[in-house]
């Protein structure tokens, strides 16, 4: 079974930024994406950022454009999201996913497998 992991979650004020990681745990699997996506309490699942893990190319949803970063490690099979210039907005439970399908997506419907989620809250 493939498990996602997230880690790095935390309470920060405005302006402050966390860095969220990502690693599969369980059997291997081939992946093409990995993606970030977001839950606020009474809201839809919103992407964030994906990856395509071959290329390297990356997405970003409008509101994190210039703040977040998505970026891999090839060697450490991890993936990560560092966050910046953190507003209150932001808080919400991140997910971490992975595509198998070619290519890469900012559908939630188009990632296969998917982390617990990790909680980000942000003081104004």
């Amino acid at each position: 079974q493939v498990k996602l992991v997230e880690s790095g979650g935390g309470l920060v004020q405005a302006g402050d930024s966390l860095r969220l990681s990502c690693a599969p745990s369980g059997r291997t699997f081939s992946r093409n994406a990995m993606g970030w996506f977001r839950q606020a309490p009474g809201k839809e699942r919103e992407f964030v950022a994906a990856i395509n893990w071959i290329a390297g190319t990356t997405y970003y949803a409008d509101a994190v454009k210039g703040r977040f970063t998505i970026s891999k490690d090839n060697a450490k099979n991890t993936v990560y999201l560092q966050m910046s210039s953190l507003k209150p907005e932001d808080t919400a439970i991140y997910y971490c996913a992975a595509r198998v399908g070619w290519g890469s997506s900012r559908n939630k419907d188009d990632y296969n497998y998917w982390g617990q989620g990790t909680q980000v809250t942000v003081s104004s």
